[in-house]
Order: C-alpha cells, then structure tokens, then sequence
C-alpha cells in the first residue's frame, strides 16, 4: 500500500453489442475535479515511466490491456515512504487507480509480451528516473486536476 493511493473497482455494462465502461463522474465521492485528460497508448514490450507529479492527482483506467502500473513513494514525510505497489489493470480488472499529486512517482508498461516484465521489472529497480526518459520531474498531461 502506498499511503493516499485509492483503487475503486468501475462498473462495466455488456450486452451483446458491446460494453460500457464507467470511469468518472462529478458526483463520485473521489471526484477532485477536472484539469484535462488524455489517453495514452504503451506499445507491446515498451515500458513508460518513471514520471512525478506534485500537484495533479492521476486517475488510471484501462479499458483495453492488460497493463501494469508500478508506483513508488519516495516522499519523506509518508508513513509508506520507500514502498511500491503494482497494480494489472484492464477489462478483467477494471478500476480507476487514482495517484495523489503529492510526489507518488509512477512507471507503467504492457504486459502483452514477455519483455515489459523484464523492464517493469528494471523500471521498479530505478525509481527517481531513467535515462530514456530524463529525471522524474519530467512533466506530462494527465487525466487529472490540480496543476
């Protein structure tokens, strides 16, 4: 567990035509707002990461996986600090994972082939950055609120 990190299980409604797949709404109790949101696609075998925020609370759904997301808390006044948490997503286990935009940093990749999990696993050894992707200030956009 990382302190502040909240999984909530989304509901999916499938019919013979297709499905829907529930994922936020204004009048959920952790609803923090709105910034922006965008979709991101992790190639299969590619791993994404390590990436922090310090203001914007992230909400991962993953519709179409499955996907690993691996976070570390490096944040030094936490009761979780130095720990980790790995989370499968996707359509067999639909859920909003959502991250707190005090200083959680996150890495993420594909599991669909069998080298994301040798670079998922190398990503959770080198929290703090990486080389393919710069420090882990990098900022990117993000479903999420608070810049």
């Amino acid at each position: 567990m990382i302190d502040g990190v909240i999984v909530h299980p989304l509901r999916q409604f499938p019919d013979e035509r297709g499905r829907v797949m529930h994922m936020l709404r204004a009048s959920d109790p952790y609803f923090r707002g709105f910034g922006e949101i965008y979709f991101s696609v992790v190639y299969p075998g590619a791993v994404k990461g390590w990436h922090l925020h310090q203001r914007m609370v992230l909400n991962y759904a993953v519709p179409h996986g499955p996907h690993q997301v691996l976070l570390f808390d490096p944040r030094p006044d936490s009761a979780t600090r130095g720990g980790s948490r790995s989370c499968f997503l996707g359509p067999d286990h639909y859920c909003l994972v959502q991250v707190p935009g005090r200083g959680v940093e996150r890495a993420s990749g594909d599991r669909r082939r069998a080298g994301a999990g040798r670079q998922l696993r190398h990503a959770r050894a080198r929290p703090g950055g990486d080389r393919a992707h710069g420090p882990a200030t990098t900022t990117t956009s993000s479903p999420t609120i608070g810049r």
